[in-house]
């Protein structure tokens, strides 16, 4: 048996590079277990590492097919050959190319190659002999890269099914199409340097089971942009992936379908990265999206009968830089207790608004503290429900220093029965850091300002620090969901002893008011606060000669922001809130429920009750009939002409949003007429995001993952492929997103769409087992990733309300420092 080069008279050119010496013994990269067959016994093995004196790759051309050899094979061996050629000395290679696959029963030969490249075009390439060397060369530590009909090849094999990851389906279109490949990891050598939306021609395979979470996904296509036929894969439709797998190294792509792919600088860079690492020339990360490399621990019991001393109703979390994670309980209490809803009771509505510590050293968890809130009601009609109660929780930046806790909530002393109107405030209290204990007494009360509780709902309650001190303090619009039909909250008609609690136009739309916001502010040591520089309104601005802003205001036109995020590596703000009840758009009204994220980079209006989406917007109404139709509203130019504004009539423009779903789907988009109304008819819309659709919708922001590369190991920590993804959900499980999301910093202020996104749910669980109902998440300082689950019930807490922890166990890069190759010339 000789190595040889192409068999129709193309002359081999081989790559005279030299190689450094390639470290001896085993690779120590840990290895996946294969889950498939193995191939029938043979007496060859690999008794030394592959790899060499040199470091040397071996591309295999050989085909099932009869016929003359492929053009794309000939285009691809010269490509990689230039590939080894190029490139810093000690990441150079040497190339031999041969259609024999005779070589692989050849242990002293094939041991020599660092890394085997499939450049075939498929069918059954291998006998029985064949296979199993090269299943031993894996097994010791080899690198294999698949190159589009790879995928092909060995088609009766469960084992090379493994290798490759994945196989395409009969259905896959055969014409050349312009797509564009969404490129989610930012690290791995093979898609550091190519475009994260990576627009190019090839042919697009689909796959008969899709390998997400099998293997570890570096770009996916993204179907949207071309034709995938009828065997099209969905949002989720991976194009390139790797894997360690068998004791080596596999990566495969689907694209290189075609001669032209292999002139194109990027897709150089792409196989230039792909062998790289299989080569042993540098190290990657091809486990960080492997299901099975996170685990989910349900980290509180329930609670004993009649006690809350594990947990209460869940609202909220924050971690502490030792590691303790303190979390909220709103205030209803466990079926066990009176619920009171008689406004003639002095104690209407009396809930416990509780503070826990979960301490992981001891595992235990302390109640640190309850507030008396105004929250513990039942569910029902709007006016028997409440959100009112501990809405928030944030630790002071000098908290290790200081013991400051701030929490954001509803004092029952302070509910006036009469008016029925309450006060919400953010207060700064002192935690006994030797004992958990919350001194309650030590409140000094930072801001405050009224709410009406005459009808539910939207809260709001989330807070967040940026790196300047500046607190974010989310609120919502404090407007009945009722009265206009589940589209614009913006009937001026209802009111109770004159407040309004139908018209979103009193509080999110109003530049005096403080509800339906998310505000900024400067915590001082005395507990006062200032105003930092660049809020939306300086609180000096007037209409008519009167005080018309509120200087705290950061962001206005937000409905119910119950969770946001400051990454402080940025400064850059994420939020989410909910969105009204229209199950479906409307030519009269305007677009169905919209729950929103959004990424905000500076002060600005989001829309809400004027427009959503992006800048979607809505129908006016007012008085004396609010159930007819007036003109629809102008994002750009908004106008508060609500009878019960306080504010200033001419608004901000609205800025439109980064994400936002309905029932129907992900990101809904129509035709708009000259004034730039949609058409809202259901059969036009285009779904923009389509990894993304509603049903009950109550939309959980998360974080913004960043990976310490500083802090001392930790063996739970997620990998640092998650760095800079935004964690988006939803309260409810079922088709609604628990997604990371790459965002463009040059876009997501103005409302860019997010470039990639991919499914959390197999990692952070969903089912009545997992976390049903995502409450709250964030990162601790151990690096993962802490949840609360509601339960399963509302305004209470029941067995399943918990707290829990999502940690990574796939360990490092592979293959380790020790045994990277050193190419040199």
């Amino acid at each position: 048996m000789h190595l040889r080069g192409l068999s129709k008279g193309r002359r081999v050119r081989a790559a005279s590079v030299a190689a450094g010496v390639v470290t001896a013994g085993l690779l120590s990269g840990p290895a996946d277990a294969s889950p498939y067959p193995e191939p029938p016994l043979t007496t060859m093995s690999i008794k030394s590492p592959p790899g060499g004196a040199n470091v040397r790759v071996l591309i295999f051309h050989g085909s099932a097919a009869a016929g003359d050899e492929s053009p794309v094979v000939n285009a691809g061996i010269e490509a990689i050959e230039d590939i080894g050629l190029s490139g810093p000395a000690n990441r150079r290679f040497k190339v031999q190319a041969t259609d024999d696959a005779s070589v692989f029963t050849d242990e002293t030969k094939l041991g020599r190659f660092n890394a085997i490249v499939f450049l075939t075009g498929g069918g059954d390439v291998l006998d029985a002999e064949q296979e199993a060397g090269l299943e031993a060369y894996m097994e010791a530590g080899g690198g294999f890269v698949g190159v589009h009909d790879a995928a092909r090849a060995e088609p009766y094999s469960d084992w090379f099914t493994g290798l490759v990851g994945a196989r395409p389906a009969a259905s896959s279109p055969a014409a050349v199409q312009r797509a564009t490949v969404e490129v989610g990891d930012r690290r791995h050598p093979a898609t550091k340097d190519v475009p994260v939306q990576w627009k190019r021609p090839d042919k697009w395979l689909n796959w008969v089971k899709n390998p997400s979470g099998d293997v570890h996904t570096v770009a996916r296509v993204r179907e949207s942009t071309y034709q995938p036929g009828t065997g099209a894969n969905g949002w989720d439709h991976p194009v390139s992936w790797c894997r360690d797998y068998d004791g080596g190294r596999s990566f495969y792509t689907g694209m290189g379908g075609t001669v032209s792919s292999y002139d194109e600088t990027d897709f150089r860079a792409h196989l230039r990265g792909a062998l790289m690492w299989t080569t042993r020339l540098e190290q990657a990360d091809c486990k960080a999206t492997i299901n099975a490399n996170y685990a989910a621990e349900r980290l509180t019991k329930p609670n004993q009968p009649g006690q809350n001393d594990q947990i209460g109703e869940p609202h909220g979390l924050v971690t502490a830089p030792d590691g303790r994670v303190f979390y909220i309980g709103r205030g209803g209490a466990d079926s066990s207790q009176p619920v009171i809803t008689d406004w003639n009771n002095p104690d209407i509505g009396k809930g416990k608004g509780e503070i826990h510590v979960y301490d992981p050293k001891t595992k235990q968890v302390t109640l640190a503290g309850a507030l008396t809130v105004f929250g513990n009601k039942g569910g029902g009609d709007e006016l028997v429900k409440v959100e009112e109660g501990l809405l928030g929780i944030e630790l002071d930046p000098g908290f290790e220093q200081n013991g400051w806790v701030y929490l954001h909530y509803t004092p029952h002393s302070q509910i006036n029965r009469d008016t029925r109107m309450a006060e919400r405030r953010v207060s700064r209290f002192t935690l006994d850091q030797a004992t958990n204990t919350l001194d309650l007494s030590s409140e000094k009360v930072l801001l405050k300002w009224p709410v009406q509780i005459h009808s539910c709902c939207h809260s709001g309650g989330g807070m967040a620090w940026d790196s300047k001190g500046n607190l974010y303090i989310a609120t919502g619009d404090n407007n009945s969901s009722g009265f206009s039909g589940g589209y614009s909250g913006n009937n001026p008609q209802p009111t109770y002893k004159g407040v309004s609690f139908a018209d979103a136009r009193r509080t999110a739309g109003n530049t005096n008011n403080l509800n339906g916001k998310i505000l900024r502010v400067h915590p001082e040591p005395d507990g006062t606060y200032t105003l930092p520089e660049g809020n939306l309104f300086t609180g000096k601005e007037t209409d008519e000669g009167g005080g018309k802003t509120r200087g705290e205001i950061y962001v206005m036109g937000v409905r119910n922001p119950a969770r946001i995020f400051v990454d402080k590596s940025t400064d850059v703000l994420y939020a989410g809130w909910v969105g009204p009840d229209a199950s479906a758009p409307s030519t009269t009204w305007g677009p169905a429920k919209y729950d929103t994220f959004a990424a905000i980079t500076k002060a600005s209006n989001r829309g809400w009750p004027y427009c959503m989406g992006n800048k979607q917007p809505y129908r006016d109404r007012n008085l004396p009939d609010p159930s007819q139709p007036l003109g629809w509203y102008d994002c750009d130019h908004p106008k508060n002409e609500s009878p019960n504004n306080d504010g200033l009539v001419d608004l901000p423009p609205v800025t439109g949003n980064n994400i936002w779903y309905s029932p129907q789907g992900g990101a809904p988009d129509y035709p708009r007429d000259a004034g730039g109304v949609p058409s809202y008819k259901p059969e036009e819309a285009t779904y923009r995001l389509p990894w993304l659709k509603g049903g009950g919708q109550a939309a959980m922001n998360g974080p913004v993952y960043r990976y310490d590369t500083v802090a001392a190991d930790s063996a739970v920590k997620w990998p640092a492929y998650w760095d800079g993804k935004w964690f988006v959900g939803d309260f409810y499980d079922a088709d609604q997103p628990r997604n990371a999301v790459l965002m463009d910093p040059k876009t997501q202020g103005d409302g860019g769409l997010p470039v990639h996104s991919e499914s959390l749910k197999k990692i952070v669980p969903v089912g009545n087992d997992g976390i049903r109902n995502l409450m709250d998440w964030k990162f601790g300082p151990d690096g993962a990733l802490y949840v609360l689950d509601y339960g399963r019930g509302f305004f209470t807490s029941d067995s399943k309300s918990a707290l829990w922890r999502v940690t990574y166990k796939g360990g490092g890069p592979t293959p380790a420092a020790s045994r990277l190759a050193r190419g040199t010339e």
